[in-house]
C-alpha cells in the first residue's frame, strides 16, 4: 500500500529536530512535521536561508511551531553549542532527523581537520546525536532517523588507519564512504539502544533520486565535472520533487508500524512511494564496530545508551 504525507499521524506535543532544514529534503521534512503538529527545531548552518525556509513553512502552515538553531556540522564546537541550545529549551526530544549533508565535493577539511564529507555527513551527526541522546531517551518513544543514499552500496567501510582518505581522495569515493557510514551508524545505534533496553529507536532512510539543490551545489563546488553534471541533469529531468523524496525519512520517523533497525527508501530504488527495504550489506557488525572506534576517537565523545 502506498504511503503519503497524509499518513503521518498527529505529532502534537512532540518535539522534532531536523538538521539541514533550510532547504531540500530537510525543509520538506520540517514542513510536514510542523503541519502534523510537531514543534520543529530547524538546525542549519546558513541562518539567512534558514530564516527564509522558516518563513516559507509559516506561509503554508500558519500554525507551525518553529525555532532555528545555528548548526555547522563541520565544526565540533558549533555542534556542542547547538546541542546546548536545543537542550536548554527542550527537556525531551521525540524525533531527530539527521538529514544534512554534502555530496561529491573537492577535497576539503572541516574546522577539526576531518575530510569534509565524512566530517559533515557522519562525524558531525555522530557528535550531535551523542549530545542530544539524553533528551531523546527521556522521551517515551523517541526515534532517530539517519539519512543515507543508495550510494552506500558503492561505499567502503571506514578504515581506522585512514578514515579521511589521505592520499586516496576522490569526490565520489569520499561520498560513498560517508553514506555507508550513515547506514552503519543508523544500524549501530539500533543495536546499541536495543541491547541497553533503551526507550528509543534508530532507523535509516534514503530519498532515492530527488531534485534538490544538492546536485547543483556539487556542480558549483567542483566546477562541473562530468559525473556531477550527469547527476544534476538526471535529477532535474527524472528526479522526484523534494516533497516526495522526503517521504522515506518521514515514514521512518512517524509510521507507527516502523521498527528500530529498519531501512526505508523508494519502491523503485530511485523513485516511488517509500517502503521498507532489506538490509543486505554483509560485514555490517565488524564495520559498525570500527566506525564506532573511529567516531569516538575523532569526536572525543562516547555514544552510549
Amino acid at each position: 500500500m502506498s504511503w503519503a504525507e497524509a499518513d503521518i499521524p498527529d505529532q502534537s506535543g512532540r518535539t522534532a529536530v531536523v538538521t539541514g532544514a533550510n532547504g531540500g529534503l530537510g525543509l520538506e521534512t520540517a514542513r510536514a512535521l510542523a503541519a502534523a503538529g510537531a514543534e520543529v527545531v530547524m538546525a542549519a548552518r546558513n541562518q539567512e536561508r534558514a530564516a527564509a525556509a522558516r518563513d516559507q513553512i509559516q506561509a503554508s502552515v500558519p500554525e507551525a511551531k518553529l525555532t532555528i538553531v545555528e548548526l555547522d556540522l563541520g565544526s565540533l564546537d558549533s555542534v556542542e553549542v547547538a546541542a546546548e541550545q536545543v537542550l536548554a529549551a527542550h527537556q525531551t526530544i521525540d524525533l531527530l532527523v539527521n538529514n544534512a549533508g554534502v555530496m561529491g565535493i573537492p577535497e576539503q577539511r572541516t574546522a577539526d581537520g576531518f575530510e569534509m564529507q565524512l566530517g559533515v555527513d557522519h562525524l558531525g551527526h555522530f557528535a550531535f546525536t551523542a549530545r542530544l541522546l539524553p533528551a531523546l531517551l527521556r522521551a517515551q518513544a523517541a526515534r532517530i532517523v539517519t539519512v543515507t543514499s543508495s550510494a552506500h552500496h558503492m561505499g567502503r567501510a571506514v578504515n581506522p588507519e585512514n578514515p579521511h582518505l589521505d592520499g586516496r581522495y576522490g569526490p565520489w569515493r569520499a561520498y560513498n564512504q560517508a553514506k555507508l557510514a550513515n547506514f552503519h551508524f543508523g544500524l549501530g545505534l539500533h543495536k546499541l539502544l536495543s541491547e541497553a533496553g533503551a526507550p528509543g529507536a534508530s532507523l535509516v532512510a534514503h530519498p532515492g533520486l530527488s531534485n534538490t539543490e544538492l546536485q547543483a551545489v556539487s556542480v558549483k563546488e567542483t566546477g562541473g565535472g562530468l559525473s556531477q553534471r550527469f547527476f544534476l541533469a538526471l535529477a532535474r529531468n527524472v528526479g522526484m520533487p523534494p516533497a516526495d523524496g522526503a517521504l522515506s525519512q518521514l515514514r521512518a520517523a512517524t509510521d507507527p508500524k516502523a521498527r528500530s533497525g529498519e531501512f526505508y527508501g523508494p519502491l523503485f530504488v530511485t523513485n516511488g512511494p517509500p517502503v521498507r527495504k532489506p538490509v543486505l550489506r554483509p560485514g555490517n557488525k565488524r564495520a559498525i564496530k570500527k566506525l564506532w572506534q573511529v567516531s569516538e576517537r575523532e569526536t572525543g565523545l562516547e555514544l552510549r545508551a
